[in-house]
Parts: C-alpha cells; sequence; structure tokens
C-alpha cells in the first residue's frame, strides 16, 4: 500500500458526545483549540513545571486532570529521548514544550486507520517542526509522529491532553519510506 502526501489534515471538530440514560444533557468533547488551550495554561504554570521530578536515564510523566474527561499528562524528556513513531488512535490531541526545545516529526498523509502492516510513503509526506518552549500544536485522529529532545545536555518538558482518553497507542519502525505497524499498546501498557 502507498501513501501520498495530502495538505495539512482539516482539524476533526466534530463533537464526540455522549448522552448517559435519562434527562440529563449531553457533554461536549473538548475541541483542538480547547486542548491547545489547556496545555498553554498548564505549560506557563512555573510551580506545575517545577515539580515534575527529572530522571537523567528515562522519561518522567505526571497524569494531570484534562478538561472535558481528556487525559493530560505532564511529561519529563531527559537530553537524547524520544518517543518513536506512534499514533494516538481515535483520540485527538495538543501538546506544548514548557521548558527545552521539542522537535516533532510527522506525516502530512492520512493513512488507514486498520488492517494493515506495512506502508511505502511517498515523497513529500514527511514534515518537522521545532517546538521551544512555550510553541506547541494540536492535531486529529490518526496523525503519526515521534516527538524528540535532541539536545545532549538539558531536559525537556510538555504538557499533553488527549481526547478521548487514550484507547491505545500503535508503535511503528520506520526504514526509509517504510513505515511498519510493530505493537499496539492499551492503556493498561502504561499507565
Amino acid at each position: 500500500m502507498s501513501v501520498s502526501p495530502l495538505g495539512p489534515p482539516a482539524p476533526d471538530l466534530s463533537p464526540d458526545a455522549s448522552s448517559p440514560a435519562g434527562p440529563a444533557p449531553s457533554v461536549q468533547a473538548p475541541t483542538q483549540a480547547e486542548l491547545l488551550a489547556f496545555v498553554r495554561r498548564a505549560a506557563a504554570d512555573t510551580g506545575l513545571i517545577a515539580s515534575l521530578p527529572l530522571d537523567p536515564e528515562g522519561r518522567t510523566w505526571v497524569r494531570l486532570e484534562g478538561p472535558g474527561g481528556s487525559e493530560a499528562w505532564l511529561i519529563g524528556w531527559p537530553p537524547g529521548t524520544g518517543t518513536g513513531w506512534h499514533d494516538h488512535a481515535d483520540s485527538v490531541g495538543a501538546f506544548v514544550t514548557a521548558a527545552g526545545e521539542l522537535k516533532e516529526n510527522s506525516l502530512a498523509a492520512r493513512l488507514p486507520t486498520d488492517g494493515w502492516k506495512t506502508l511505502e510513503l511517498t515523497e513529500g509526506v514527511d514534515r518537522e517542526r521545532r517546538l521551544p518552549a512555550g510553541r506547541g500544536r494540536s492535531f486529529g485522529r490518526h496523525h503519526v509522529h515521534e516527538v524528540l529532545n535532541e539536545s545532549t545536555d538539558r531536559h525537556a518538558v510538555s504538557v499533553h491532553a488527549y481526547h478521548p482518553p487514550l484507547p491505545r497507542i500503535r508503535r511503528y519502525s520506520r526504514t526509509g519510506q517504510t513505515l511498519r505497524l510493530e505493537q499496539v499498546e492499551r492503556p493498561e501498557d502504561w499507565q
């Protein structure tokens, strides 16, 4: 299967509302813009950022209360660490760098959601963003990316939020233009 570049994907702002049985009103899911506003506020909270224990060997994280039932995380990145290629399945999300600088490599292409193991990517699908402290972004469902702290001597700290709470994370390996699904993680794998 081959995947070609697209323009930046339009944000998926459709509500993911659910209504409990009975007369209670439904709760509207937070939009990508609301998630981005939340992570920006949290990243600007110097007390919160300073409270994160940093480990020189591996990433550290603390779960936060996100808006509208979203899942949120404060993450510390030692020098030279990263996530590897992954997506957040059906969740929309946002993240902001609070300290240091992160680099995001992403694919500007819509990938099939399920039923594949290997994709051949065409030229022009790669995107790179540098995100110094105070900068961030939001993204839609099935956004494939990797996030890196390329510093050799400085931790980075970031704030992330996802809605709905992460149902799974798909991890990929990449060799040249070949993207290969390697693993599917569920919440019990990282909580």
